[in-house]
């Protein structure tokens, strides 16, 4: 097995690469280290990374189709695991074209080397951001989620549709995963989580959007990189059971599948601050907000399809996950 991932720089793909490495894979981590936050980070996560023998770092553009060609045709992956993405709802108020570049043609560009390479399985990240309108907990993928609240959800939405026409027209196994508010160490900066801490450590007021009344289904990032490789290592198939007069939202005649990946235990944001302030050793200064527009008030996983199916449910409690990237925080930064 030799597994192609997109995004090897960035938080998610950080986690899965070594989780890949750890247990004796050849990876092949491709990247282009962009600015969007920090590259320093990034590297620093690269660095961790190319100590393994077995990893090997393609520097490229995902919007770059020569680029991920010539990597496919160099390295002939047999897996590709896509967590390569422009995140972020605030950005994609006020920069749409940034993932119109990276979510679509991007996962565009990928999707056709896949099919040109026989990879044996595409494994893709999507987001529970997807479900936007929708308010009947918990979210679950046997229910239409075609109301996305903001354009970096829309993008997503889309790549999931985009997975499913190659499965159909080339017959390319592909599984797209639907992330739950993902935190822990090595996490982007521009995540709550870090911001709260930064701010917090600064004598500076959080802003807390809703007033703070959201909910959140916390996922810890080794949770996460667990079910992306249970995920990987089977191969979606076909749904015998599938019935075009009734179809299905999470499954198809095609080798296709959805899954959730969250915690299903939505934690209130207070709750969560109050833990990070304990940590920290400092009150926060809260400054009480309205609604961000395209934000979710709740979110909530349903995962039973990827516990019945992967054997896997994330378990990392917020009590055990908020201390550990308070560890990684004050080390990284030697604060």
């Amino acid at each position: 097995m030799l597994t192609l991932i997109t995004g090897a720089a960035g938080f998610i793909g950080f986690f899965v690469a070594r989780r890949l490495l750890d247990r004796g894979d050849q990876v092949i981590g491709l990247d282009n280290l962009n600015a969007y936050y920090d590259p320093k980070l990034k590297e620093a996560r690269l660095a961790i990374l190319q100590n393994a023998s077995r990893f090997t770092m393609v520097r490229a553009d995902l919007a770059d189709a020569d680029a991920m060609r010539a990597a496919f045709a160099e390295h002939r992956p047999t897996h590709v695991i896509h967590l390569a993405a422009q995140a972020g709802v605030r950005h994609s108020l006020t920069h749409p074209e940034d993932y119109v570049r990276s979510n679509l043609v991007g996962t565009a560009n990928l999707l056709e080397c896949c099919r040109l390479h026989d990879v044996r399985h595409l494994t893709y990240a999507s987001t529970s951001s997807v479900y936007g309108l929708n308010r009947g907990l918990p979210f679950t993928t046997h229910e239409p989620a075609d109301h996305p609240a903001q354009f970096y959800a829309a993008t997503k939405r889309a790549t999931e549709l985009m997975a499913h026409s190659y499965s159909s027209l080339f017959n390319l196994p592909t599984t797209g995963l639907r992330f739950f508010t993902v935190y822990g160490p090595w996490g982007r900066p521009d995540m709550a989580l870090f911001l709260f801490t930064r701010s917090i450590l600064a004598g500076e007021p959080i802003a807390v959007f809703n007033h703070g009344h959201h909910t959140r289904d916390f996922t810890y990032v080794e949770d996460i990189a667990e079910g992306v490789v249970r995920a990987s290592d089977r191969p979606a198939v076909p749904d015998p059971d599938f019935d075009p007069l009734r179809p299905r939202s999470h499954t198809s005649s095609a080798p296709w599948r959805l899954y959730n990946i969250g915690g299903g235990q939505p934690v209130p944001l207070m709750r969560y601050i109050s833990l990070l302030e304990a940590c920290l050793g400092r009150k926060a200064e809260l400054r009480l907000l309205p609604m961000q527009p395209g934000d979710l008030p709740d979110t909530k996983a349903d995962v039973a399809d990827l516990s019945h199916d992967l054997g896997f449910t994330p378990s990392t409690p917020v009590e055990v996950g908020v201390p550990r990237f308070v560890e990684w925080y004050r080390s990284y930064h030697r604060t």
